[in-house]
């Protein structure tokens, strides 16, 4: 993966209470066969599929660009740090299976929250951990979360990681979608390369999550 200077430090954005925000139209059905979306940024999106997939509940798993300007972006736009998107993902849910707190724990587990300079050894901006929250519930689900993370003493540092309103959410490539199953070998000397599990061993111990490779 390309690599660029790092951004700094935690950014949190008000937001109105009722407004909902997120990309192209995917509208929300009700109780019944409902599909919710979630978006995150953990680092290198290829190893972010593989941290919601297979979870029961989850419907699918797009790699993306969001929380940038630049219309229908491109990875080589992208990496080159300009656009100010990040690599992130959008998780389709039925929230009657699997809630967003749930969501959120796994992806405080996925990732290094106090690396500021990215997420493992994929450095920029584009690569920092953020929580894109699509409306006032999920703002108040994530401040939660993060604050109870905080209060655990868990961490050996502050959490850096972004907490933004969600824009509009761009898919990645064809070929960046489910990249594990297309070039297993390559993701996995990637993954061992860039030092995720190790790090990720370090930070949580055995709560570390368990992805469906690892």
């Amino acid at each position: 993966m390309i690599r660029v200077l790092p951004a700094v430090l935690l950014l949190l954005l008000p937001m109105p209470p009722t407004l909902a925000l997120g990309g192209p139209a995917r509208p929300e059905t009700g109780p019944s066969g409902a599909t919710s979306h979630a978006y995150f940024g953990l680092g290198c999106f290829w190893s972010a599929e593989i941290a919601f997939e297979a979870i029961p509940g989850v419907r699918s798993v797009t790699s993306g660009y969001t929380g940038g300007t630049e219309r229908h972006p491109t990875y080589e736009q992208v990496s080159s740090g300009t656009t100010g998107h990040f690599e992130a993902v959008d998780v389709a849910f039925d929230p009657a299976k699997i809630s967003y707190a749930k969501l959120l724990d796994t992806f405080w587990r996925s990732i290094d929250p106090t690396q500021a300079s990215g997420q493992f050894c994929d450095h920029g901006r584009h690569y920092r951990s953020a929580i894109f929250v699509r409306d006032s519930l999920q703002r108040r689900e994530v401040l939660a979360s993060k604050r109870a993370l905080e209060d655990s003493g868990g961490l050996a540092g502050p959490i850096v990681t972004l907490i933004v309103p969600a824009g509009t959410f761009w898919p990645a490539e064809e070929y960046h979608q489910d990249f594990w199953k297309k070039q297993p070998e390559h993701y996995r000397r990637y993954r061992v390369g860039c030092g995720r599990d190790r790090r990720l061993a370090q930070v949580w111990g055995d709560r570390a999550a368990k992805p469906v490779v690892h």
